[in-house]
């Protein structure tokens, strides 16, 4: 796997991340809030993931963690100020 093949590999976790976020923002923080973040967001994390999937090379998706270190670093980190015992 190149170092280009990594970045976009990347890109494109972040951006499908960044999606999710957009488009539940209500659910995520019930979700943080009740400490209960991946149940409520299952559907839509495991979309997300199955797009990454069939976007990425199979080496990239099963050496890396990209798809889950975006949805820690976009969907759950800028949330850090809503209450929840995650934190």
């Amino acid at each position: 796997m190149t170092e280009e093949e990594k970045m976009k590999a990347m890109r494109l976790a972040r951006a499908i991340a960044s999606d999710i976020s957009l488009y539940n923002e209500q659910k995520i923080v019930k979700g943080l809030e009740a400490d209960n973040l991946f149940d409520v967001l299952k559907d839509e994390i495991e979309e997300g993931r199955e797009l990454y999937k069939s976007r990425v090379s199979s080496e990239i998706f099963t050496k890396t963690n990209f798809f889950d270190r975006a949805i820690v670093d976009i969907v759950v980190r800028p949330k850090g100020h809503v209450k929840s015992r995650i934190w």
